[in-house]
């Protein structure tokens, strides 16, 4: 029978405290169970990323991955038992660079019959040219590992993840609806900021306080616009006396004199804010560069030039081999599919909740962050002497955690890049 290989990345179990619930381990075991019924020929690669071992605190070196059994048992018997029908191997990533460190993880995984390949990079054979599968993260300067196979040669986003997500696990269920164990779905870098923001006010802030800042909220956006006009009249650009006469508030008696009050003292805050913005704006906007320039934060022009970095990395593996028709990767959590005539460049994306940050249709009120799953994979196969991509989601719903306000708030969300079911490469075979 003709090979086909499953692909998938980026799953991310394990961690401290709360980061060792799995949102997806049902549809997982049953991934698993669906590749138990293939034939022989049939592999299944996981390309880095399984397991999250730098968010693991409790626990050393081979041991984490006891801690991660202990919690999903039922998920390492299924994967236990579909290696006994087909092929499972499984690379390193950033997130669990100590497979890599450590023979005891060879072992220890093998006894589940998942394949331990302690490469930064593997191939495979199909229709005579080959398959180039890595995790991605030597071509991220915050995650390249200098000495790969070292455990103490560790880049700098070991340091920020298992200090900040690690902590993030072990604190998330003391807030009311145990969301920050979701940090590691805010993508890229610089959301989580406004995601931790949004969740205060949408989650954690009391009720009573959140409904009560709302009127004034709206009361600020139209002293602004109250300011503007009066602004506009007095040098003469609107032809009215319609601001500068109080015009509308006059009309309403004692309610119009409180808000002429709310409006006087709005203005000062505004005329306030105004000063303070000008050297705040220059100083951020100094800072914001520095930091991206470090790559603490990920500006969306940063986000492409990183997408292109991978393509051109891929560019580089088919000018040095030839031979080699498809270049995969994890990593970015971004699932596509690039096709060039006789060869693809494919991301197989990430099985974690996606947290798309949709704009507020209310400028006073923070930005959504809008949860949805994307389980996918991708299955390299041939036919008729032709390499064949084959690309599947599995359905899944996310939870109902968006309040009543966060979803009256949140604009239209951006469709999902689509991805052929199938691809056929062009082949020197007629």
């Amino acid at each position: 029978m003709a090979k086909e290989y499953y692909l998938i990345s980026d799953l991310h179990i394990g961690g401290d405290d709360q980061l060792q619930i799995c949102d997806f381990e049902d549809e997982l075991i049953q991934f698993l169970k669906k590749l138990e019924a293939k034939s022989s020929e049939t592999e299944l690669i996981i390309i880095g990323d399984v397991f999250g071992l730098w968010e693991l605190t409790t626990a050393e070196e081979a041991e984490k991955l006891d801690v991660i059994i202990e919690h999903h048992t039922v998920l390492f018997a299924q994967l236990k038992a579909t290696g006994e029908r087909i092929k499972i191997t499984l690379i390193p990533g950033n997130h669990d660079y100590e497979l890599a460190c450590y023979p005891e993880y060879v072992q220890k995984l093998g006894d589940f019959n998942v394949v331990l390949e302690q490469e930064v990079s593997i191939t495979r054979d199909i229709c005579g040219r080959k398959i180039w599968i890595e995790h991605g993260m030597q071509d991220d300067a915050n995650n390249h590992m200098p000495d790969f196979g070292n455990p103490h040669a560790q880049p700098v986003g070991y340091f920020v993840t298992h200090k900040l997500v690690g902590t993030a696990g072990r604190l998330s269920k003391r807030g009311k609806y145990n969301w920050l164990r979701d940090i590691q779905s805010v993508s890229p870098m610089e959301e989580i900021p406004g995601w931790m923001m949004s969740n205060y006010f949408y989650r954690e802030m009391s009720p009573l306080l959140r409904y009560a800042i709302i009127p004034f909220l709206i009361l600020f956006n139209v002293s602004l616009l109250y300011s503007a006009g009066a602004l506009l009249e007095n040098f003469g650009i609107l032809p009215t006396r319609i601001f500068l006469d109080d015009y509308i508030t006059g009309s309403l008696g004692l309610v119009g004199n409180l808000l002429n009050f709310v409006f006087f003292v709005n203005g000062i805050i505004i005329s306030m804010l105004v000063l303070v913005s000008i050297p705040l704006w220059l100083f951020i906007r100094d800072a914001r560069k520095t930091m991206e320039r470090f790559g603490v934060l990920t500006s969306e022009f940063v986000l492409d030039e990183q997408k292109s970095s991978y393509l051109e990395a891929a560019q580089e593996v088919f000018l040095a081999h030839p031979d080699v028709a498809v270049y995969v990767f994890g990593h970015t959590h971004e699932a596509f599919l690039e096709t060039s005539g006789k060869r693809a460049v494919i991301n197989t994306g990430t099985w974690l909740k996606i947290l798309e940050h949709v704009p507020s249709r209310f400028k006073w009120l923070p930005d959504v962050y809008w949860p949805s799953f994307r389980l996918n994979y991708f299955c390299i196969g041939e036919d008729a002497g032709r390499i064949v991509i084959d690309y599947e989601r599995i359905e899944k719903e996310a939870p109902q955690e968006l309040s009543l306000l966060q979803r009256i708030s949140a604009a239209r969300r951006k469709e999902s890049p689509s991805i052929p079911e199938r691809t056929v490469l062009q082949s020197d075979v007629p």
